[in-house]
């Protein structure tokens, strides 16, 4: 058993196979998810998790060098945000997560609480 940090195994495994520039999700709990894309899904109702406690504890683990966020993005959400995001059109950043290596989807009911994350190295 892990000592501390994230106990979920799937997001752990999904974690400790991103690459440099390879992408994830951290998202609300009605962003529209491809198929192909894996999800760990952390629901458990709504509100549960929030989207600010599962970005600080992936953030604590991850090293990210980019974030993707739709426009119209609070800036409650923004704020969590360790850089400054690249913003575009909401049905623009539908397309992308497409791309992602896997979505986290969280209990959060706040309108476009989404972000793409782009990894990063810690070296």
């Amino acid at each position: 058993m892990r000592k501390s940090g994230l106990l979920n195994p799937a997001l752990v495994s999904h974690i400790a196979r991103l690459g440099h520039t390879d992408t994830f999700v951290i998202a609300d709990a009605g962003l529209p998810i491809p198929a192909q894309v894996p999800v760990v899904d952390l629901t458990l109702v709504f509100g549960i998790p929030r989207f600010a406690e599962v970005v600080a504890a992936v953030l604590a683990e991850v090293v990210v060098e980019g974030a993707t966020v739709a426009a119209q993005t609070p800036a409650q959400v923004l704020e969590l945000l360790p850089l400054e995001p690249v913003k575009v059109p909401h049905e623009e950043l539908k397309v992308l997560v497409a791309e992602a290596s896997f979505v986290i989807r969280t209990g959060e009911t706040t309108p476009y609480a989404n972000v793409i994350f782009r990894s990063g190295v810690p070296f």
